[in-house]
């Protein structure tokens, strides 16, 4: 191949690769339609000051309800997010709720909370929850609730940032069809 072929395949595969990054996507909520949610189950489970917390205490607000744990590494991306979700949208009935799901317990996830400055509620999860919640086997695996306490959606593994907001923002207005955004 002489310089000019090979110049020509390198600027086609250059190419292919930047439209395959600059695609058209669309931003869609997998927010469930209202009539076709169920409740979230209740469970009640201790925080790390020793208080117990019951899911059904936040009725009224819309919930991230997240399963995670210290060593999972998806979940220390998602972290930061729900830090910054907790402080944008706290004060419109919003509240994210960690569920940790580690074996060593508050003995690894307290130092965890303090190091990375936690701001929302954490609790240490069991095998009870787990189940209620369908087994939670991945981590992150997310739920997040409506303000009358139904799953409106449900996320296992990573998920971005934008889509939780779209979900989150959808639900703290009344669970209008969100706005669906194409391209860039």
């Amino acid at each position: 191949m002489n310089h000019p072929q090979k110049l020509f395949v390198a600027v086609l595969l250059s190419l292919a690769v930047m439209t395959s990054c600059m695609r058209e996507q669309s931003v869609r909520a997998a927010v469930k339609d209202s009539k076709t949610r169920k409740a979230a189950p209740d469970f009640s489970l201790k925080d790390v000051n020793g208080k117990v917390v019951k899911l059904s205490d936040y009725k009224g607000k819309v919930v991230l309800l997240n399963f995670w744990a210290t060593w999972c590494g998806p979940c220390k991306i998602e972290i930061p997010w729900f830090k910054e979700f907790e402080t944008t949208y706290k004060n419109q009935g919003f509240a994210v709720l960690g569920v940790a799901m580690d074996d060593d317990g508050w003995e690894a996830v307290k130092p965890y909370l303090t190091d990375k400055q936690v701001n929302y509620r954490v609790v240490v999860g069991n095998e009870q929850v787990s189940q209620l919640y369908g087994d939670v086997e991945s981590l992150p695996t997310t739920f997040v609730i409506d303000r009358e306490g139904r799953i409106a959606s449900m996320h296992i593994g990573l998920v971005s940032k934008g889509d939780y907001a779209t979900e989150i923002k959808q639900l703290l207005e009344g669970d209008k069809p969100a706005a669906v955004s194409a391209g860039y």
